[in-house]
């Protein structure tokens, strides 16, 4: 093979090295936060600079075997690298400006960019051992942004809570990186996927796709251990741009690379259906019941993670890719330009109301996704079945139609522009398939027909109940219902109290003060009740 075809990885491994020096410039010069960002800012836009060169090489000129195994730059690895890179560009921007005055610059710069180069070597990693070395580097780097504001007690109970999650989660993905090791005598991914190829995947590799979801599932925030998603809303917004649109998703990432692995093993794909399934249907309602903008962006990510679960839990590894891709653009987006959102929804509120509209809009909605994912596949591909079974289009076409519901005072407008927006996605999702990425469609297995039912009748029932509260007045028969949905079902206090006991965080001490009902702010904080 040619020598050129080294030079994309020798190219990422240079982005790692370049964000690591950066982050060592930026220690050196502590207390000093203008030469600190002086450094910061041209790693970032240099690295991804770099980082387009190595998608432009992965997609034309012919890919390397690897360095020892360990690490590789295929064209996945371009594009989250591309991904990463050039949000952490426009992350570090925002910040300089963002944290003006602030003390403790340097060192959020430090961990920004140690988290830029964890995550970086998480898209070149090709074996085990540097994927969880990686990914463990990167929980650490990004609780040293979570507790930037370290007097807030909100921030460190959530970065706690985080830190815990984290650790059982990678305890899981070194048991299964254990099992698979010792089944296929390599930690790497390209023999592991032989070995599948020829071999199946005998009762240790079963497992070692189960843990490696129930891994996955922990770092997604997935529901009930999704609490610190939602509460690390006190760390500054770039931070909460920066987790949501480039961390969380890694989890999603990491069952695209091993979709030879979970796409061997039905229930690893199983667990990821239910519990995709599950996150994105109740977190789902519940977003629509915050007012906070950074809370309902929150509770989105939570929903969108388990969407993108379910997606690889079918099989629909393309699909998962494209949603990963999209939904990092717009959660940066969303929580860059935060107090934008905040003036267009009071402006919807003092806009007239659809009124009965609601509901017709509620009811043609499912009807035109369906139309568009079936007509899209018909468009690009030949055939309405061609690249989705039509149970997984009509679960699509549920889970994209709450998109067509835009506020006034143009509300038709909104219909047509979401109704765009959703055909875009599928154009982008079917045309990714002529791509030379890698085999995606691993695992997309027909499933059993009771399954199918199960799955269009929950989200079926969910959508109707988000068009309920969506368009029913308060004070009617769903108010005590509004009531639970408000308060996430409970589900985190339990998680809150268990790990308070299990491990009990060092929350900074403050005087006591008084909250809305009455309660003592601090007692509530340490017994879990203002979680």
């Amino acid at each position: 093979m040619p020598s050129y075809s080294y030079a994309s990885l020798s190219i990422a491994i240079g982005i790692i090295l370049l964000y690591l020096g950066g982050a060592a410039g930026a220690v050196m010069r502590k207390g000093k936060a203008a030469r600190a960002w002086g450094v910061a800012v041209p790693v970032t836009r240099l690295a991804f600079a770099a980082a387009l060169a190595v998608l432009g090489m992965a997609l034309f000129l012919p890919r390397a075997p690897g360095f020892f195994g360990l690490l590789h730059a295929d064209t996945l690895s371009g594009l989250l690298l591309a991904l990463v890179t050039g949000l952490g560009s426009v992350i570090a921007s925002y910040s300089r400006r963002y944290l003006e005055g602030e003390p403790r610059q340097a060192r959020y710069v430090a961990c920004l960019l140690l988290v830029l180069g964890s995550v970086s070597l998480i898209a070149i990693a090709a074996n085990w051992t540097v994927l969880i070395a990686a990914w463990i580097a990167t929980s650490f780097a990004i609780h040293g942004l979570l507790v930037f504001y370290p007097e807030r007690p909100f921030a460190v109970l959530a970065a706690h809570k985080k830190i815990l999650v984290s650790i059982v989660g990678d305890a899981l993905l070194v048991a299964s990186a254990v099992a698979a090791w010792h089944t296929v005598g390599s930690g790497s991914f390209a023999v592991l996927g032989r070995y599948i190829d020829t071999r199946g995947a005998p009762l240790p590799l079963q497992v070692s796709a189960v843990l490696l979801v129930l891994g996955v599932i922990l770092k997604t925030a997935q529901l009930p251990v999704h609490g610190w998603l939602i509460q690390v809303m006190e760390a500054p917004t770039p931070v909460s741009a920066l987790l949501h649109a480039g961390v969380v998703n890694l989890g999603g990432f990491v069952l695209i690379r091993l979709s030879m692995l979970v796409g061997s093993a039905p229930v690893a794909q199983a667990l990821l259906v239910a519990a995709g399934t599950l996150t994105a249907i109740l977190a789902g309602v519940v977003m629509l019941t915050r007012i906070s903008i950074k809370v309902r962006l929150a509770w989105s990510t939570c929903a969108q993670m388990g969407f993108m679960l379910l997606e690889c839990g079918l099989g629909l590894y393309d699909l998962a890719l494209v949603h990963l891709i999209g939904h990092s653009l717009y959660k940066a987006h969303a929580f860059l330009t935060a107090g934008e959102s905040v003036r267009t929804a009071r402006r919807a509120r003092l806009a007239p109301a659809v009124g009965g509209l609601g509901w017709i809009y509620a009811l043609a909605a499912p009807a035109v996704t369906l139309a568009l994912v079936l007509g899209s596949q018909m468009l690009w591909l030949g055939s309405v079945t061609a690249a989705w079974p039509l149970v997984w289009s009509a679960v699509l076409a549920l889970a994209w139609a709450p998109l067509l519901w835009i506020a006034p005072p143009a509300p038709l407008r909104g219909f047509l522009v979401g109704s765009g927006y959703i055909f875009a996605l599928l154009t982008l999702a079917l045309l990714w398939r002529t791509l030379p990425i890698m085999p995606l469609e691993i695992g997309a297995g027909t499933q059993p027909l009771w399954e199918d039912v199960a799955l269009i009748g929950a989200f079926a029932t969910a959508y109707a109940l988000i068009a309920a509260l969506n368009n029913v007045p308060d004070g009617s028969a769903l108010a005590r219902l509004y009531r639970l949905v408000y308060a996430g079902f409970y589900l985190d206090e339990v998680f809150t109290r268990l790990a308070i006991r299990l491990w009990p965080p060092r929350l900074p001490r403050q005087k006591p003060a008084i909250m809305m009902d009455g309660t003592c702010y601090t007692h509530a904080l340490e017994s879990g009740e203002a979680s």
